[in-house]
């Protein structure tokens, strides 16, 4: 019955969040084949969102390698953020623009992803001003 989900090292699930993710996956195609459509849509918000939730933990250690990676290289603590704060709102804008497609108004995600091009443009301004006067400054006058 688990061999599907089975994992090596872990119960039927397995330790590794890949195994959940294939069951959250299972259980989504189930309730498509067998179940209405308000029942199917609320399958996979809830398999969305729980993809997530386990790929938050990865994200963290994550972010702290880049941190201790930006702090042994002297780079400006203000640069990390804002890069990882871009990164947030791409992966956010896209998230949002998924669950909207997915509930069938494909132009709110579209306004969506247009509203998080926008403030990553913004977010952006300061890290290329920095890259534009760095490039003047090597380049002979």
């Amino acid at each position: 019955m688990y061999s599907c989900f089975a994992f090596e090292g872990g119960g039927p699930l397995g330790n590794y969040p890949g195994g959940w993710i294939r069951f959250s996956r299972y259980l989504y195609d189930f309730a498509s084949e067998r179940a209405e459509a308000d029942v199917c849509l609320y399958t996979r918000y809830f398999c969305r969102c729980f993809h997530l939730y386990t790929l938050v933990g990865k994200i963290t250690d994550v972010i702290q390698v880049l941190k201790n990676l930006a702090h042994q290289a002297n780079v400006n603590q203000l640069f990390l953020e804002t890069i990882l704060k871009i990164i947030g709102i791409a992966y956010i804008a896209e998230f949002g623009a998924q669950v909207t497609r997915d509930a069938g108004q494909g132009s709110i995600a579209a306004k969506i992803e247009l509203a998080g091009k926008v403030l990553i443009m913004v977010m952006a301004i300061p890290i290329i001003t920095v890259i534009i006067e760095t490039i003047v400054q090597i380049l002979p006058s």
